[in-house]
């Protein structure tokens, strides 16, 4: 046997997200395994470097797994190419350490939310931007927030599991908002994201954007491990996996 890394991209509209499900089969990794199992004849445990949700996409996943060995990177690559869903694209296959790890291994991971803010909607871009047009967005203020939510914190107040067990201390190195035309795009950094983080993140910056939360009151949410006293959870299309670092 041998360790396998790969590149994915994928269009998470139609998906349950990544994670197989005893309830579905209509997930990225579920999709995945299927397909190497049927090229190896054997059971292929596909390890991704986080878990998706629903309705997310990736331009750059990364996973891993063991295969055996008389299957080259080259065959597997086309194997992929050829009979995974073409909303699943495999953009790179290569032989890792025995102890790479796509989940253990990875150092940061890079997250992208695209807000589309003009009341004329992106009619190819749809699926991939969240619309918000209540209010108008004080970029200023939510770049204040966005520095305060930044550095290492318990971030249990963002995390979408109320039964999360395991530590909810994460590291959160950059936060960046850019503005270009009706588009905001606000991209996070760092070392590990909770349950539905992200896009917890994203819809408190909106709701200090919109003046219904201060800046400052980033502080008191981290403080209070509630998660009610965070903002709402942005929608899933909006969300895509730009980059994982190892």
């Amino acid at each position: 046997m041998k360790r396998i890394k790969i590149t994915i991209a994928y269009d998470g509209s139609r998906y349950n997200g990544w994670q197989i499900q005893r309830s579905t089969d209509n997930t990225i990794q579920g999709k995945i395994s299927a397909v190497l199992e049927r090229m190896c004849g054997h059971v292929v445990e596909v390890n991704g470097s986080g878990r998706t949700d629903a309705g997310v996409h990736a331009r750059q996943q990364v996973a891993s797994f063991d295969i055996d060995s008389k299957h080259q990177p080259a065959d597997i690559h086309a194997y992929l190419c050829q009979y995974l869903p073409e909303d699943i694209a495999v953009l790179d296959v290569e032989e890792a350490e025995a102890a790479f790890h796509a989940r253990y291994s990875c150092r940061s991971k890079t997250y992208m939310y695209r807000i589309h803010t003009s009341r004329v909607p992106n009619v190819f871009e749809r699926r991939y931007l969240y619309t918000y047009t209540d209010k108008a967005l004080d970029i200023s203020k939510m770049r204040e927030a966005a520095r305060l939510l930044c550095g290492t914190h318990d971030y249990k107040a963002f995390c979408g599991n109320p039964k999360m067990k395991k530590s909810t201390v994460r590291t959160i190195t950059d936060i960046k908002i850019e503005v270009s035309g009706p588009e905001i795009d606000i991209s996070y950094t760092g070392d590990g994201f909770l349950q539905n983080m992200v896009r917890i993140l994203t819809g408190t910056l909106i709701e200090v954007g919109n003046g219904s939360l201060q800046a400052s009151a980033m502080t008191r949410i981290l403080d209070s491990k509630d998660r009610q006293m965070a903002g709402f959870t942005a929608p899933p299309q909006g969300l895509t996996l730009m980059r994982v670092e190892y």
